[in-house]
């Protein structure tokens, strides 16, 4: 035992230890890649189920259709008739509709300023009170004017009129039928549901005059398309990346499928073949939603409240199905909400769709992201550990006959135990991680006509700052940072970014997968004072993944100008509560700036820093 625990503490000081971490980090990074590839193959998902037996989908007979239809486009020539008018004409259209309907209606004002843009409106809603019901729970239609790609819901919103005049004539309600019409799909939902939770800021948003219950769940209507239709849309993401239970995607596809014969998608695959490429594609196009955060409906709003919500989208021509049918799912999506005692809460919030009916669960996906966070965290930890002692050179005579003779013996290198200088590495990381806040602020509150200029400005100061940092460090302080001091600013570097990515994974899996990702080679960079070709090439390359590049390519990529991006951003910001840009400027942005001055370092020589 005693020798065990000698060899133990042998191995312990073994300088070769010190050079397992990085590939170590490496194999993280790979595991934690092909991780997440092997999660749209059936043996690592899961098929769907309805967990909530109160919620009993399909399993009611559904009335609306014959004579409905006729209410349909009566209300569909009434829409057509305010197309042109203002929001305030509009409503007070709609008004007499739902005050003929016998109905409580509201109207609330809202608005809100963002990059030099006021984004003003009034929302109108009607309450249709549970004849079984005393107003503690209430159910939620949207139907705004226009959908997320500013196109006129005409159909949407007409079907929600004749679905409103439907479900008044019913007594088996037990709890509120909440129409909302929103002027819009971005802000006006969020004014509304802000204000529906008292969470309002009063000098932008107006209080609403009248209310009901606890939101049990929320439907959005997006049928701005024209003619029959294939199938329906189910599009889900919340802000920042918040999803709504699984329970309420399951109970509209087993409704649309089992009990109306209709097909349905997600994430804008509406030809799914069901293997691994369409699986992958999936996949990754919820993880991007997720990453960006932003609104894709007028029900992103409602999840942060904890309103499980949903947004419903015919798409394809040419099918059979018509707007009774749509009509039909959400009458029967209303009646299994209708069924709940209390709120979805026995399937899963954290979740991958792999397709309609495949998931993967996040006891499943986590470890893809963790790991790939964990790789900064080890790297960290081997740079504490090695800035802990110093190389120096000894001597060593061979034998007695060298010694005698007066020959030098072999040089070998040694580790002995140094102190840590973390004064100034503390205070360059720090200072760069509160450096994030100054385009986070600038970019927030930049007028949308200079966002494209001021990014511009933003991305050359960027790539200039790195090197004036490093000029600074090296030739204009008393004493330039040695070696052990560049270790210890990596270190700490990482330390922070390995901890803020760990924690983000379990509330916004995919960002910090994206982030973690992109951010990898800063596991790697180093000073390199004795070639500068290498130090130049190694900066280079380190700037094709700086935040200012990627997002421009991003933007390309994506057909999408910059300006919009930034300005959707600081919408995001102003309006939803979006964290996105938080984390780019101020946890991605800060690691790869210090990551940039670790490579341009020059770490002051030992001989000089004994002469100083």
């Amino acid at each position: 035992m005693p020798r065990l625990i000698s060899a133990v503490m042998a191995l312990r000081r073994d300088p070769r230890l010190l050079k397992v971490p990085p590939y170590l980090s490496l194999l993280c990074i790979i595991v934690g890649v092909v991780w997440l590839l092997m999660l749209p193959l059936d043996e690592y998902s899961r098929r769907t189920y309805i967990s909530e037996n109160a919620l009993l989908p399909g399993q009611v007979h559904t009335y609306f259709g014959g004579s409905d239809q006729n209410v349909f486009r009566a209300y569909r020539h009434e829409v057509d008739a305010l197309q042109n008018k203002t929001n305030v004409e509009v409503n007070d259209e709609l008004e007499k509709i739902f005050r003929g309907m016998g109905v409580k209606v509201g109207r609330q004002n809202y608005t809100y300023h963002s990059s030099g843009n006021t984004y003003q409106g009034e929302n109108v809603y009607a309450i249709l009170q549970a004849p079984r019901g005393d107003a503690t729970e209430a159910i939620v239609l949207v139907a705004a004017w226009k959908n997320i790609q500013d196109e006129f819901n005409r159909n949407g919103l007409a079907l929600a009129l004749a679905l409103t005049r439907y479900f008044k004539r019913w007594s088996l309600w037990s709890k509120d039928i909440i129409l909302v019409v929103p002027p819009d799909s971005r802000a006006g939902p969020q004014a509304w549901v802000d204000a529906y939770h008292d969470a309002h800021d009063a000098s932008s948003v107006s209080s609403l005059p009248v209310k009901s219950g606890a939101l049990q769940g929320a439907i959005a209507l997006d049928y701005a398309s024209e003619g029959r239709f294939e199938s329906v849309h189910v599009v889900y993401d919340g802000v920042n990346g918040q999803l709504p239970n699984l329970d309420l995607i399951n109970s509209v596809i087993n409704i649309a499928s089992g009990q109306m014969g209709m097909g349905s998608s997600l994430q804008g695959l509406h030809r799914h073949s069901q293997r691994y490429h369409d699986n992958l594609k999936t996949v990754l196009r919820g993880m991007l939603n997720q990453a960006l955060g932003h609104a894709v409906g007028p029900h992103s709003a409602f999840i942060p409240y904890h309103v499980d919500a949903i947004t419903l989208q015919p798409v394809g021509s040419g099918g059979w199905h018509d707007e009774m049918g749509l009509g039909r799912l959400v009458e029967g999506m209303c009646r299994s909400l209708n069924n709940l005692l209390e709120k979805l809460h026995q399937s899963f919030f954290f979740y991958l769709l792999v397709h309609k009916h495949r998931f993967v669960s996040i006891g499943t996906y986590l470890p893809s992201a963790m790991l790939v966070a964990l790789n900064y965290t080890i790297m960290a930890i081997a740079l504490w550990i090695k800035s802990g002692y110093r190389e120096a050179d000894s001597t060593v005579v061979k034998d007695e006959k060298s010694k005698g003779e007066g020959k030098e013996g072999e040089a070998k290198t040694i580790s002995t135990a140094a102190e840590r200088e973390v004064l100034l590495p503390l205070c360059l990381v720090a200072g760069a991680q509160f450096l994030g806040f100054v385009p986070l602020f600038i970019f927030n509150q930049t007028p949308s006509s200079l966002l494209t200029p001021v990014f511009a400005l933003f991305a050359l100061l960027n790539a200039g700052l790195p090197h004036l940092a490093s000029s600074l460090l090296t030739n204009h302080i008393r004493q330039p940072p040695t070696a052990q001091q560049y270790q210890l600013i990596k270190s700490f570097s990482l330390l922070l970014l390995g901890m803020f990515l760990s924690s983000l994974a379990t509330l916004n899996f995919s960002l910090s997968f994206v982030i973690g990702l992109l951010s990898t080679p800063l596991s790697f960079t180093r000073p390199w004072p004795a070639s500068a070709a290498a130090r130049c090439a190694h900066a280079a390359a380190l700037h094709l993944l700086s935040p200012f590049v990627v997002l421009a390519a991003g933007s390309a990529l994506g057909a999408v100008p910059l300006a919009r991006v930034l300005e959707e951003a600081a919408f995001g910001w102003h309006v939803w509560g979006l964290y996105t840009p938080l984390i780019v400027w101020c946890v991605w942005w800060p690691a790869w700036l210090v990551g940039q001055v670790v490579v341009l370092g020059q770490p002051a020589v030992a001989g000089k820093e004994k002469k100083a």
